[in-house]
């Protein structure tokens, strides 16, 4: 015979439990579900089990359940409230939810230093005898990691499901979702029924203080599906959940009213537990229950904590991790600039739409001076405002090799001895402004993407590419029109024309200095992309665009990939929609999405400059707590990519007299792209391993060629030409110093001067 014990609770109660069972058991061989329903029934045990049940495994567990039990008092040891206590628990309620639960807009990771709110929970009549009395602080953890893979899918669990484009794993912040509906990735995780059983779980796999949840809809361009309340529970075992409450009833908390904009609430006192479930309680009639979500929470001491111990990730540097305002980023760079004096300094390249200077640091030998031979390199950020990463990395990256220099670092001085570099942190400072306003997770996907005036810098460049292939198809190239060094066309240097004052101060910047190897660190993914960004084909979307230099662009992105601690990681999830580890991490642009007038396009057709762009993270605006980890993730990729420009051939063109000689034209036999010395003869041609036929024109001069090998170790092989000058050009140049201009002879044709002496006789 089955014996059923249960704990001490009435007839009523026992009475409740079976026949919810009983009915659950029904509905399941009755199919009447879809998707999974596992553990529906929690919310009904919950009412039933939860003050006697759950409160005796709390006690149990002291060391680390004491938030928690704060969070909930036991009723156990309460006086039965009287009907004026219980209307006066009802009205303090009321007022507690509407003080602490609205809907937040502005915060978070950003104010590093704000104070923290305390929260009182007292007995109706004050602290009396009999009664429970605490005071509990009220902290803001920061998130996570839903959006940044600090969880896994395998972490995440719902009632039911859609389907499994839209379960439980694509319930992350800010996920975005592929162009067709049925999509593999989708944008959410959406519940298989509209009812108010379901719920998203996340397993934290250790004790965490939950402090609050940041929710928002589907994102789709067909469907308008998000939830408008929720309320949210706790457990430690995922069987018994203790709910938030609001006086003696559940808390309902404010969602959504759109499917974009993020929307936090904060609970009124911190919640212990292993897992964290939202229940949504109403979603927008016409749609779906479909939420995207991040969960602020603080892992609780736990030494024993295996799984924790063996992923935390954790930096020896010091350095400045936090988010900086212009202000800040502007205080900074003047310190690392007091601090190694002799290798740094700070210049602005314009200013923005608002007015704020674009500010770059250069960290060499010698700063200020361009030095005869030694290669050019630039970092630029901030391109889209609202993806601070790359700003806040080449904040760190200068600060690193500010310490490391002074510290002795060998590796470090080479670099500051061998090369110039350049690093433009914010490129887009009024857009930042926007996303750094309402902080941390809160921006959405695009709040400051734009400059002040709504353009995107980074596809706000001349569309030099239709120019180029324009001539290719008429075989004008490169005997009308150069392969290189394209012209920017009339139109685009008109007042009126939709130019960003930010796009023309870099490509003022780009022309000035002679840059050999660049990055711009972007958001949002994880992968390195090269040009071409814009497909050949008009008609197409996504179409593979290689340049004649795809070889040498495949390695500079593999270099930066490879050595990323993410990238190319095969067992990572993907952050929204393409599984780039697959392809190493890196992706011609063009094969991903075609994109005219990018600045990797332009910076290979107008100068000498290889440009890539490196997208840092899934999240584009990761909370500060989580800047040393991705410090940790690209502080190699930093530097080993920056040690690719003195990858190839280096060399000086000069004349017999030993001058150098400018503009002239560098061409390697059977790469279709060449390059120009700069303004005192010297040249860098980045290339891969290999021997190249190179030859060196100028006008007025005679061309020269010669055999160049590149090896495998680090470091430009040093290719030198010696032009002499052409009997043309010393003719022309005799007669210019005489004040005489040359005469240009007709040519003259024997066979004809023949025959018109035979007419004539």
């Amino acid at each position: 015979m089955l014996v059923i014990m249960f704990p001490t609770v009435n007839r009523g109660y026992c009475l409740a439990f079976l026949s919810l069972s009983l009915l659950g058991l029904v509905g399941m061989h009755l199919d009447v579900t879809h998707g999974s329903p596992t553990e529906d029934e929690d919310y009904y045990l919950q009412e039933i089990l939860n003050r006697e049940h759950y409160y005796s495994l709390r006690e149990a567990e002291e060391p680390y359940s004491e938030a928690s039990v704060a969070a909930q008092p036991l009723e156990e040891e309460r006086s039965k409230p009287s009907k004026k206590e219980v209307k006066a628990k009802k009205e303090k309620g009321k007022e507690t939810d509407k003080a602490a639960t609205n809907a937040k807009t502005v915060k978070s990771g950003n104010k590093k230093n704000e104070k923290n709110k305390k929260g009182n929970w007292k007995s109706p009549n004050g602290s009396q005898e009999g009664e429970v009395h605490y005071e509990a602080v009220k902290e803001v953890c920061p998130p996570m990691g839903l959006e940044a893979l600090g969880i896994d899918d395998f972490q995440l669990h719902a009632s039911t499901v859609k389907r499994y484009g839209l379960g439980a794993q694509r319930g992350r912040l800010n996920i975005q979702a592929g162009i067709y509906e049925d999509d593999f990735y989708d944008g959410a995780w959406c519940a298989g029924r509209k009812d108010l059983l379901q719920w998203f779980e996340v397993d934290a796999r250790r004790l965490t203080k939950f402090t609050g949840v940041i929710t928002q809809g589907r994102n789709s361009l067909w469907s308008s599906d998000w939830v408008k309340s929720y309320r949210v529970m706790v457990s430690n075992d995922s069987h018994t959940w203790v709910t938030i409450k609001d006086g003696l009833e559940d808390m309902i908390f404010p969602g959504n009213t759109e499917k974009e904009i993020p929307v936090l609430n904060e609970f009124p006192v911190a919640m212990v537990g292993r897992y964290i479930r939202i229940n949504p309680r109403s979603w927008y009639e016409t749609g779906s229950v479909c939420m995207r979500v991040e969960i602020l929470g603080c892992p609780m001491p736990d030494p024993n904590n295996y799984y924790h111990r063996r992923n935390e990730i954790t930096t020896t540097d010091k350095l400045d991790f936090k988010h900086h305002s212009y202000k800040e980023m502007r205080q900074l760079m003047k310190v690392v600039n007091e601090m190694c004096p002799n290798i740094t300094r700070i210049y602005n390249i314009g200013k923005s739409h608002n007015g704020q200077k674009l500010y770059a640091i250069e960290i060499s030998d010698n700063p200020g001076e361009h030095e005869l031979g030694e290669p050019e390199f630039r970092y630029s950020a901030g391109a889209h405002g609202n993806e601070v990463l790359g700003r806040e990395l080449l904040l760190l990256l200068m600060q690193f090799m500010c310490q490391e220099y002074l510290a002795g670092n060998l590796r470090i001085k080479h670099l500051v001895e061998e090369t110039r570099i350049h690093l433009l942190p914010s490129m887009n400072p009024d857009g930042y402004d926007k996303a750094f306003e309402v902080g941390s997770e809160l921006g959405g996907w695009s709040l400051g993407r734009w400059t002040e005036d709504g353009i995107d810098i980074n596809h706000n460049f001349p569309d030099l590419n239709s120019i180029l292939w324009e001539a290719e198809a008429k075989k004008l190239v490169p005997r009308k029109v150069p392969n290189h060094q394209i012209p920017i066309p009339e139109w685009y240097m008109y007042d009126n024309t939709t130019v960003a004052v930010e796009t023309r101060a870099v490509i003022a910047w780009m022309e000035k200095i002679p840059f050999v190897l660049g990055g711009n660190l972007q958001g949002g993914e994880l992968v390195v992309t090269y040009p071409y960004d814009m497909t050949r084909s008009q008609s197409k979307a996504q179409e593979q665009t290689p340049t004649p230099d795809d070889h040498v662009f495949s390695w500079l992105a593999f270099s930066y990939a490879s050595t990323h601690r993410l990238m190319t990681d095969a067992s990572r999830r993907v952050c929204h929609t393409e599984d780039f580890a697959k392809e190493d991490g890196t992706i011609n642009g063009a094969s991903w999405h075609t994109a005219a007038g990018s600045m990797n396009d332009f910076s290979y057709l107008h100068t000498n400059c290889f440009e890539l762009s490196m997208h840092v993270g899934c999240d584009k605006f990761p909370h500060e707590s989580e800047l040393p980890e991705e410090w940790e993730n690209n502080r190699e990729s930093l530097l080993v990519f920056m040690e690719q420009v003195h990858r190839g051939i280096k060399g000086i063109i000069r004349d017999p007299q030993g001058r150098g000689i400018a503009n002239a034209i560098i061409s390697v036999e059977g790469i279709n792209h060449d390059i120009q010395t700069a303004a005192d003869g010297d040249y860098w041609r980045l290339l891969n391993p290999g021997e190249y036929k190179v030859t060196a024109r100028a006008e007025g001069y005679s061309s020269s060629t010669k055999v160049c090998e590149v090896g495998y170790d680090m470091g430009a092989t040093q290719c030198d030409f010696i032009m002499s000058r052409t009997n043309l050009s010393r003719i022309k140049e005799i007669m210019e110093k005489f004040g005489k201009q040359p005469i240009n002879l007709p040519v003259r044709h024997p066979r004809r001067r023949a025959q018109q002496r035979r007419r004539q006789t």
